[in-house]
């Protein structure tokens, strides 16, 4: 497996138990319709975020939420349409990304809520 993999893997798991922390409850990992994935589907009351994590080695080629690109909000947007509907949820979505990366003291986790907004 490719070290990348692994910091992505390590990079959600980091995520998950940061949100766990935050009083989310983990709702899916790693959820797949047709060609999109969403990292994270937690829940907090009424709101469901739909978070998209980004795991970085260092910052030299910049910040992890800037590779959150339009093809993958697009992406994203049709599959937690697909969720909302295929469960019956009566939430609010939010689209958020968590933003990881390993710093000389070790892992920075920043919660970017209400990352994106999709018209």
């Amino acid at each position: 497996m490719a070290q990348h993999n692994d910091l992505g893997r390590q990079g959600e798991e980091i995520a998950v138990q940061y949100l766990l922390k935050k009083g989310y409850v983990i709702l899916e990992t790693n959820w797949v319709y047709q060609k999109a994935e969403i990292d994270i589907i937690a829940q907090k009351g009424k709101i469901l975020s739909v978070v998209e994590v980004k795991t970085r080695s260092s910052l030299a080629f910049g910040l992890p939420q800037e590779f959150v690109n339009q093809k993958k909000i697009r992406l994203l947007v049709k599959a937690v349409n697909e969720y909302i509907e295929m469960k019956s949820l009566d939430v609010e979505a939010r689209f958020d990304i968590i933003s990881i990366y390993n710093s000389p003291s070790g892992f920075e986790v920043e919660h970017l809520e209400d990352a994106f907004f999709y018209f």
